[in-house]
């Protein structure tokens, strides 16, 4: 178990290097955003290639970050069932979830969506608006997440058999998944 939890830290170190550096990216966003802003009302000029630069760049926050958000157990959670069931039951359900929907899941959309990267790399394939950019960065952003995805669901398994051997604590014990509401 040893050496699966170094890949676990391995693959927790590389999640958060990318989810504490791809916030990057949202100021990115908004400086383009308010750039293109002030340009299309002070010149009365735009291009679609800025506002499809910004939905790239919030696809792969959006993407890039879901990792991260994993590994921070900051996902949605139905809290007022989970709330009231034991560790070790909401143990079960973080390890079954992990394995029969999260993993299999992942590993599809890596399945389904590496093809069309390919395809658009190869073919140089162009948006359909006029001035707009290259598609392919964008599909790179979705399979780059989902892969990222994956592979932070292999270490939370990890991890979580690990708590339930009582080979590590819990990193998240004790603390609420979210605000309940009042």
């Amino acid at each position: 178990m040893g050496g699966l939890l170094a890949l676990s830290r391995r693959i927790d170190a590389v999640t958060a290097f990318i989810g504490r550096h791809v916030i990057w990216l949202i100021l990115a966003a908004i400086l383009i955003s308010s750039i293109n802003a002030v340009i299309r009302k002070a010149f009365d000029m735009s291009s679609n290639a800025w506002l499809e630069l910004q939905w790239y760049l919030f696809g792969a926050v959006f993407m890039l970050a879901a990792a991260y958000t994993l590994q921070r157990n900051e996902h949605i959670r139905i809290d007022i069932i989970s709330g009231r069931l034991s560790q070790n039951a909401r143990n079960w359900i973080d390890l079954f979830g992990h394995m029969l929907m999260l993993l299999p899941f992942t590993a599809l959309m890596i399945y389904e969506s590496t093809p069309f990267v390919l395809s658009a790399i190869r073919s140089g394939e162009m948006s359909g608006s006029a001035g707009g950019l290259i598609i392919w960065p964008a599909r790179a952003f979705i399979l780059a997440g989902f892969f990222l995805l994956f592979l932070q669901g292999i270490s939370e398994l990890i991890k979580r058999i690990a708590i339930m051997r009582g080979l590590i604590a819990d990193p998240h014990a004790g603390q609420g998944h979210h605000a309940p509401l009042e």
